[in-house]
């Protein structure tokens, strides 16, 4: 590890807040990638005459315990459970609900014992919605974020290098691009075509990826007459060499700061999309159609209550990353 680096580790540490958040961040991301171990109407386990079945990753068929139906066994059903314990045992996860519609679920049932933060109005368990939510909303953004920093940087390295007329064809053609609303026009396809969490990610590609352009156009613009730049030059190194092993690694620095908030961006315009209702098909989890019904149903104030909560903190953490990721790599704190 260099000096540099390890000066930059100890001012993102030297920021309580930021490291915190990204303790909290990291801890909340790695238990939703299990959200089917937390919240699930299928048990993690079963043990059952002697065999060993994991009903959560397997589609085990009634008749498996005995039953008499050739489809999936109803773990909620009390007959299968009946089934079950008279020759052995299972493990339920600890919310015994999925995202999806259960039988037997009330509507809009206030928090309890057993949803402890209620039901929607189609009588989904608002707490595995919420796991499954978050999950979504970050690996979706996560997954935006970095596609659209790698093709943004491309290009602003393209523009920065290079620079005459492809900078300024490219130029002239990001301005009119991003003179696009994206949100009008998101919202003007979505009534045309039946939108997919797929085809969303594939629009907002398109408009997300100017973000990191003109930072790293600047950076090459800058580096690209310096010293060692026109020294690999003289010597014969490749243009490809000097651009992505001498100059981006130089670029990339101040690029990273951005990555929180461009995270930020990319959950905050899925959960605008959902909660105006033309996002994610309701049969999604989505923070945003959590909202939406916490408008709509008034009369229950633990949906939009839940709803705001979780995007106020998730979103609260994302910057609070961002902000240390920015003391970590200001240049007015690294000088050795």
């Amino acid at each position: 590890m260099t000096p540099l680096t390890k000066k930059r580790i100890d001012n993102f540490k030297a920021n309580k807040r930021g490291l915190w958040s990204l303790w909290i961040f990291g801890i909340l991301l790695f238990l939703s990638l299990f959200a089917e171990f937390i919240a699930n109407d299928k048990p993690i386990y079963v043990q059952y005459d002697g065999k060993h079945y994991f009903p959560v990753i397997q589609t085990i068929a009634e008749t498996e315990f005995g039953g008499i139906f050739e489809t999936e066994a109803d773990y909620k059903d009390s007959a299968v459970r009946d089934l079950i314990t008279a020759k052995g045992f299972y493990i339920m996860p600890p919310i015994e609900y999925a995202h999806q519609f259960s039988l037997g679920t009330k509507v809009l049932a206030a928090p309890s014992g057993d949803h402890i933060l209620g039901t929607d109005d189609m009588g989904r368990d608002v707490a595995a919605r919420l796991i499954y939510g978050f999950r979504l909303s970050v690996l979706f953004g996560l997954a935006l974020t970095i596609a659209s920093s790698i093709i943004g940087i491309i290009a602003g390295s393209v523009q920065g290098y290079f620079g005459g007329k492809i900078d300024l064809f490219m130029q002239r053609f990001m301005e009119i691009w991003s003179s696009m609303p994206l949100l009008f026009i998101l919202i003007i396809l979505a009534s045309i075509v039946d939108p997919t969490i797929f085809w969303l990610f594939f629009i907002m590609l398109l408009f997300s990826w100017m973000k990191l352009v003109d930072l790293v156009r600047a950076e090459f613009l800058r580096a690209r007459n310096f010293d060692f730049v026109k020294a690999a030059r003289a010597l014969g190194v490749r243009e490809h060499i000097i651009v992505f092993r001498h100059i981006l690694p130089n670029a990339l620095v101040s690029t990273f700061t951005f990555l929180p908030f461009i995270l930020t961006g990319a959950v905050t315009v899925l959960a605008e999309l959902d909660f105006l209702g033309f996002g994610l098909p309701s049969s999604y989890p989505s923070l945003g159609e959590l909202a939406l019904q916490g408008k709509n149903n008034l009369d229950a104030p633990w949906l939009g209550i839940t709803a705001f909560v979780m995007l106020a903190f998730m979103l609260s953490l994302l910057i609070f990353i961002g902000e240390a990721l920015r003391d970590a790599f200001d240049p007015r704190k690294v000088r050795l």
